[in-house]
């Protein structure tokens, strides 16, 4: 898919970006609260960016994702103890910082990470 311009992509933040986004990982997080539903909020959490501000979606089915990635045991203990909650206060605080714009660019940084802080996931992107 083609990137998307920067006046769209700022277009998109102004009138749906701010808002939508917390709405998104606070869904998100009830998703992934209720252990069932853990798939659909981890989708969710990896798509934060593109809901914040048009960002091309990461790829999580590339081969080269698993290099490196901590094994599924110790990142489901993580979760449990300390990234479920964590994933929430994380990116409610990123998502306060989208809507000072000011604090914008932290934001950004702070949602592409959030895969890592819900569930040590790493990604090359």
């Amino acid at each position: 898919m083609a990137e998307r311009s920067f006046l769209v992509r700022a277009l998109w933040f102004v009138f749906i970006g701010w808002w939508a986004t917390p709405v998104v990982v606070n869904i998100a997080w009830f998703l992934n609260a209720t252990i069932i539903l853990l798939p659909i909020g981890i989708k969710l959490i990896n798509l934060v960016p593109t809901v914040l501000s048009l960002k091309e979606p990461r790829s999580l089915t590339a081969p080269e994702s698993a290099r490196g990635q901590r094994s599924l045991v110790v990142r489901g203990v993580y979760f449990v103890l300390v990234g479920w909650w964590l994933s929430w206060f994380w990116a409610n605080v990123a998502a306060f910082f989208a809507v000072t714009v000011i604090g914008l660019p932290v934001a950004y940084w702070m949602f592409n990470r959030l895969p890592y802080v819900t569930s040590l996931y790493r990604f090359d992107g």
